[in-house]
């Protein structure tokens, strides 16, 4: 995991500036992502027009691992989202030039790389599944027969000791070998025991058809969904230390 390579772009992302689902940066963040996966494309997101997921893959037996991120950025005046939406993805990003480099276990799965579209809510006096989780839902309820598991990459560069413990809608058993994969490589400190609260995010999709899924995320950031979750909130240190780990795990998933 080359931590310069993933920090340069989440820089490329955030000097983009606000990126909200169907806007005309979030279609130029498209096209520099869908260039850079290994067979990457465009998938319509049915029901919201404009709306795509950008999908890569590395081929090996299914059904297939995916690992996540979203894209977007919440629709709201300066928001960059640095940590929140541009992290995961630079992390993503990263480590699917990564594992194209690497030799895997004879037999390992499929490994596919997908940036959802959507994530962020559109009305928030609704309930957030009801406007928001747009890509992800899209991708399950099409895909959900093909994936075996899904990690997903959300909050993972918080300046500072970044502490993402497992949330609690995440599955147990992926998490223990994410916690060893972190020891491993020297990240353990990221990945603390211990359970933290249940978050509605892209795996929930997952989660509900039965794929164990995990997200990695520290929902004490203090800049969610403020204007300061910019480059000031995050550090390359952090986005090493959990793309390392991630990394770890996929490359050794058998």
């Amino acid at each position: 995991f080359d931590s310069g390579r993933a920090w340069k772009h989440l820089r490329h992302q955030v000097g983009l500036g606000p990126r909200p689902a169907g806007s005309p940066e979030l279609a130029k963040l498209a096209g520099y992502l869908r260039a850079r996966l290994p067979r990457g494309h465009f998938e319509s997101v049915p029901g919201h027009p404009g709306l795509r997921n950008v999908v890569g893959r590395i081929p090996g037996s299914k059904p297939a691992v995916v690992l996540a991120a979203h894209y977007d950025t919440k629709a709201l005046p300066g928001f960059v989202g640095a940590n929140d939406g541009a992290s995961g993805t630079a992390a993503v990003l990263e480590i699917s030039r990564a594992l194209r480099k690497l030799n895997r276990p004879k037999g390992a799965p499929e490994i596919r790389f997908v940036f959802f579209d959507g994530e962020e809510a559109t009305d928030d006096s609704r309930p957030f599944e009801e406007t928001g989780l747009r890509g992800s839902k899209a991708y399950a309820e099409r895909h959900a027969e093909e994936v075996r598991a899904l990690v997903l990459l959300d909050f993972i560069a918080e300046k500072g000791a970044m502490r993402i413990p497992r949330e609690a809608g995440s599955d147990a058993r992926i998490w223990r070998r994410l916690r060893a994969a972190a020891k491993r490589v020297g990240s353990a400190e990221a990945f603390p025991p211990g359970v933290a609260g249940e978050v509605t995010d892209d795996h929930t999709p997952f989660a509900r058809r039965g794929i164990p899924a995990v997200d990695l995320i520290d929902f004490t950031f203090p800049c969610w969904h403020k204007t300061c979750d910019d480059m000031s909130a995050v550090s390359e240190r952090s986005l090493d230390l959990s793309g390392e780990a991630v990394l770890e795990l996929l490359r050794t998933w058998r």
